[in-house]
């Protein structure tokens, strides 16, 4: 708009030019649209390449468990390969909720040693021959504050990366250190800040990146990989969870000569991280106690039961919350715990809850649900629910629950 005034400058009028943006507009969403679907194309078919490959040594593996003359150690070994496959299906999961919901998870000591001598020794056993896979880790290396499955899940898409980038065969290197970052630093990288750091550095001799693309690596979607070998959410779930650690990425990369990525994470000096020998600590039994589990799926039933009764705990199953409570009436006398899941028909495990905090209100009760951040978890914790597992969890998660709760007083647990 552009006022107009006459030869005495007073103000005559007003100049309106307008644009009809409308088929504008339309092109525009209809281009955001086709980029969308196209992205979940891409999704779709990188995330069904990768379930392809850990679904199939499990349906291979279920038929020769059935073999009578199965020798003992093959029967070992399968055992290994399904667990480390739904393992696998458990962390793409995981990576794909939390690109979608953004980064968050527990804060506890770790040290970054463990879970660099796991990732190598998963890559050793799955990646080629032709690559050469070595370490440099310090001997006093400061742990960290994190959640250890997000910094395993930086660590193992690093390493696939690089992995994918050697397709002739070269050397991946880990190597981890720690680093004080001093004003000088602060001052050249402007997102930085000064203090204690673990350096977490993952080399390859591959193909390396081209400067044309180098902005672009970290943007959701982005691959350069073929279509159905990549989801393009590695890279970017990388730097989500580093940046929600409060790190740093720096990349380094030549055509030709490989590259190099650098994770900075703020460490914690003075934390004590749990030892080796703690996590191969023996699983805790109970001591009799019964558990009224609630469960709308079958095989989860079925196998969280077996878990328990393997244990040393007695166990009432229910498949809805309509069912539990019939089984909470009939022997409330002797029922300890409640392990419910959320979202089941007829009756879920909120509204369940519910009915069992009126009969009893200092009944322990524990929720699960696949969703790691379930809408119904505030009220439940409002009702005081005692702790919270997300699916799928391992048996050392939750026979350790199980101990902590039985053993302790009244309380909540996150």
């Amino acid at each position: 708009w552009t006022l107009v005034r006459d030869d005495a400058g007073q103000p005559t009028s007003v100049l309106v030019l307008n644009t009809d943006i409308t088929e504008k507009k339309r092109l525009e969403n209809q281009f955001l649209r086709a980029q969308r679907m196209d992205s979940i194309g891409t999704l779709a078919g990188g995330v069904a390449h990768d379930l392809n490959n850990i679904l199939s040594p499990i349906m291979m593996a279920a038929p020769l468990l059935r073999m009578d003359e199965l020798p003992a150690e093959d029967f070992d070994r399968l055992l290994d390969t399904i667990e480390t496959n739904t393992q696998r299906g458990s962390d793409i999961v995981k990576q794909l909720l939390a690109f979608g919901r953004g980064i968050e998870g527990e804060r506890v000591v770790v040290q970054p040693r463990h879970l660099i001598k796991e990732m190598i020794k998963i890559a050793r056993e799955t990646f080629p021959k032709s690559l050469t896979i070595t370490t440099e880790v310090a001997e006093n290396l400061w742990p960290i504050m994190g959640d250890p499955t997000h910094v395993h899940q930086v660590l193992l898409n690093l390493c696939i990366n690089a992995r994918d980038a050697m397709p002739n065969g070269g050397t991946l290197k880990v190597i981890a250190e720690n680093v004080q970052l001093d004003e000088h630093y602060a001052v050249q990288d402007t997102e930085s800040k000064q203090g204690p750091f673990v350096s977490l550095r993952v080399s390859d001799t591959g193909t390396g990146i081209p400067k044309e693309i180098m902005e672009k690596i970290f943007d959701p979607f982005f691959t350069t990989k073929e279509i159905g070998k990549g989801t393009g959410l590695g890279l970017a779930t990388v730097m989500g969870i580093v940046k929600s650690h409060g790190g740093l990425v720096h990349v380094y990369s030549e055509v030709g000569k490989g590259s190099v990525f650098n994770v900075l994470l703020p460490a914690a000096p003075n934390a004590i991280a749990a030892s080796d020998e703690a996590v191969r600590a023996p699983l805790p039994v109970g001591r009799g106690e019964t558990i009224l589990v609630v469960d709308d799926e079958a095989g989860i039933l079925s196998a969280t039961c077996k878990l328990l009764e393997r244990h040393n705990y007695k166990v009432l199953a229910a498949t809805d919350g309509a069912e539990a409570l019939t089984q909470f009436s009939r022997y409330r006398g002797s029922i300890r715990l409640i392990l419910t899941d959320v979202m089941m028909p007829v009756m879920d495990g909120l509204a369940l809850v519910r009915v069992v905090r009126k009969i009893d209100p200092e009944m322990k009760v524990i929720a699960s649900s696949g969703l790691g951040h379930d809408a119904k978890f505030e009220e439940l914790r409002a009702l005081g629910v005692n702790a919270f597992l997300t699916k799928p969890y391992t048996a050392d998660k939750l026979l350790h629950t199980l101990r902590d709760l039985l053993a302790d007083g009244p309380g909540t647990r996150a």
